[in-house]
């Protein structure tokens, strides 16, 4: 997924975004009847923006992707920029993704029929070719093979001194040399970012299928269905939790203009949900209900952890980013320098966290590796087990907050998810990163804890060192102690001193700070609104870093905002609302981040509901309650 050397295309299309902002008049006396009639409007505003956006997404399924997704498979990088002057034919090994240099282009190379002159003949007759050399006349075309029976044309940008300094790839053809036809054409971001081409299976495979996609939407929402009751917001909430899947949809489509722009209004939507929870607006009056029984709860839990771990076994793939893990755990095993230097299958995949490299040792250990990018059962095992333990943490946190209901509850909300289920099927690092927050809210309590599990969570992917401030301030009436500050910030600082150990070892200092903090920063990327519309010279850096800014400000701003008693709830929202405004506000975003804030979202809007009327809490409950953050230090017998 990382791609060092990709670089954006001036000339994307640039779209418009309009928003409204809604207002009440003045003078209007608002009743419990109006208040409950504003929720059902809108909850059903809500649906009925869902199914246009789900009509849009279904429209763009329909329409013909950018090419035909045949005769390359994805994942292979994209070739290097050719040498100035006349075509050069690159050929063989055919087993080989290439390319590699030859310089005949009047003959077939082995293996082939057609030869280069032939080859370019084709595509220059192709109509989106003429039309890229009308735009741009002065190109330079050159032919190379991509693997055993298909031709790769691309055209250039002229060489120094017509062109610029490095030349830039403006299209990429590809021809089947049995059929002599071509079969798939690409400009723009879909030249140098493979990945955004819609290839069936590049990311988590088989959950990619609409059935069993949409069979996770359905697990989803079926226990929560009101059958005989009016929609209430939670069920709005749990549509938009699924709305990204419209966005998906248009991504596998390769429709980058609908995908990205479609993020938005669902990260919008959850931001503002988040801090409105965390100020205690919209919170539920009745408890959450389903029609499903804790026991029959429990079992679809159980029937889908084996699901998910049996589609993992059979049918996913390991993306570069969980084979990075693979590689920096090795690099620990073997004490070498944990930055710079990575082998050229995935040159960047050191722009993580030491704690991320850390937690893929043990499976390294157990599993080995054969030093390439094969099967990669260590990486497999890894994710498995950051799913499991992450479900697990959402149990404990439920049973001690509330109920054993409540942990179930939690628990299956993340394993029907179909995002997770991407995450999970993707083979990624993303779940670690919910993991370490979800440990850190079951330690809530204690400043001890919570000073650890924060700093882990944060040199995993960065991200969530903005929870540093939240974190501290934990749960409780008050802002912490001077003592529980001082446990707090020791046990944070020493954290992160010991896991940076690797670095100061071996004296990789400038590696890591290259590879992390300066290639996080600058590398661009289609896959938001900054860098689709901002184009190749970020012309919305300004916006962009204005909503870093707030991110910041929210997340500094967290242990004082809002006053008074402090619960999980708060704790959870404000934490989902800082993860969201940071990723709105970043050039690469990917669906697998989602999985970041997932679990403070369902902890917030889940423990916001009251519990059921005339429910006894039972005495054993109370300590854990109280551990938790959603009752008092000091509790009266009830």
């Amino acid at each position: 997924m990382d791609n060092r050397h990709a670089r954006l295309l001036p000339g994307s299309e640039a779209l418009e975004l309009q928003g409204l902002s809604p207002g009440r008049p003045r003078g209007v006396r608002l009743t419990a009847s109006t208040v409950a009639s504003g929720r059902r409007a809108l909850a059903a505003a809500g649906l009925w923006l869902t199914l246009a956006l789900a009509g849009l997404a279904a429209l763009a399924g329909l329409a013909p992707a950018a090419a035909l997704a045949a005769g390359n498979p994805p994942g292979q990088p994209p070739p290097v920029s050719a040498p100035p002057g006349t075509p050069v034919l690159v050929a063989g090994p055919f087993h080989g993704p290439g390319p590699h240099q030859l310089s005949a282009m009047t003959s077939p190379p082995a293996g082939f029929h057609l030869d280069g002159n032939q080859v370019l003949a084709l595509a220059y007759r192709n109509s989106v070719v003429q039309r890229e050399l009308r735009r741009y006349p002065h190109l330079a075309a050159y032919v190379y093979t991509r693997g055993f029976g298909f031709w790769q044309v691309s055209l250039f940008t002229p060489p120094p001194p017509a062109g610029p300094a490095h030349q830039i790839e403006m299209l990429q053809l590809y021809v089947s040399d049995p059929a002599a036809a071509v079969t798939q054409v690409w400009t723009q971001y879909q030249v140098a970012w493979t990945m955004a081409r819609g290839y069936p299976g590049a990311f988590g495979r088989v959950i990619n299928k609409p059935y069993i996609w949409l069979g996770l939407c359905a697990a989803f929402l079926l226990p929560f269905i009101p059958w005989r009751r009016r929609p209430t917001l939670w069920h709005l909430d749990l549509l938009m939790l699924l709305g990204f899947s419209i966005s998906l949809d248009a991504f596998n489509n390769a429709s980058l203009s609908l995908s990205v722009p479609l993020v938005y209004p669902f990260l919008l939507y959850l931001f503002g949900r988040m801090l409105f929870l965390a100020a205690g607006r919209g919170r539920p009056r009745e408890p959450l209900r389903s029609w499903l029984p804790t026991p029959w709860l429990a079992v679809a839990l159980i029937f889908l952890i084996g699901f998910r771990i049996g589609l993992d076994v059979v049918d996913s793939n390991v993306i570069d980013v969980g084979f990075a893990g693979v590689i920096g755990a090795d690099k620990l095993v073997h004490g070498v320098a944990l930055y710079g230097h990575w082998p050229a299958d995935n040159p960047a995949g050191d722009t993580y966290g030491p704690i991320n490299y850390l937690a893929y040792v043990p499976f390294r250990l157990i599993f080995g590796w054969s030093g390439q990018w094969d099967s990669l059962p260590a990486a497999h095992a890894a994710a498995i087990a950051f799913d499991l333990l992450t479900m697990a943490g959402l149990f404990v946190l439920g049973k001690s907050a509330r109920s054993v209901r409540t942990g179930v509850m939690l628990a299956y909300l993340w394993a029907s998810y179909p995002f997770t289920a991407y995450v999970l099927m993707s083979n990624s690092n993303d779940t670690l990163v919910a993991l370490m927050i979800v440990a850190s809210l079951v330690m809530v309590r204690l400043a001890t804890m919570r000073g650890l599990l924060g700093a882990m969570a944060g040199l995993t992917k960065f991200a969530p060192l903005g929870l540093a401030p939240l974190l501290w301030r934990g749960v409780g009436p008050r802002l912490p102690s001077r003592r529980a500050t001082f446990r707090f910030t020791t046990v944070y600082l020493l954290t992160v001193l010991v896991a940076m150990m690797p670095v100061f070892l071996t004296h990789d200092w400038y590696w890591f700070w290259h590879d992390t903090v300066v290639y996080q920063a600058t590398r661009p990327a289609p896959f938001s609104i900054w860098g689709l519309w901002g184009g190749f010279y970020q012309t919305l850096a300004l916006p962009e870093h204005t909503v870093l800014g707030l991110a910041v400000v929210l997340g500094l701003a967290a242990p004082f905002w809002p006053r008074g008693d402090r619960t999980l709830v708060e704790v959870a929202a404000l934490g989902a609302a800082i993860i969201i405004c940071m990723q709105m506000g970043i050039t690469y975003w990917f669906y697998l981040y989602i999985a970041w804030f997932f679990p403070l979202v369902i902890i917030a809007l889940v423990l916001a509901h009251p519990e059921p009327a005339g429910r006894a809490r039972d005495q054993m409950e109370l300590p854990g309650q109280i551990r938790a953050g959603l009752l008092p230090a000091a509790v009266t017998r009830p």
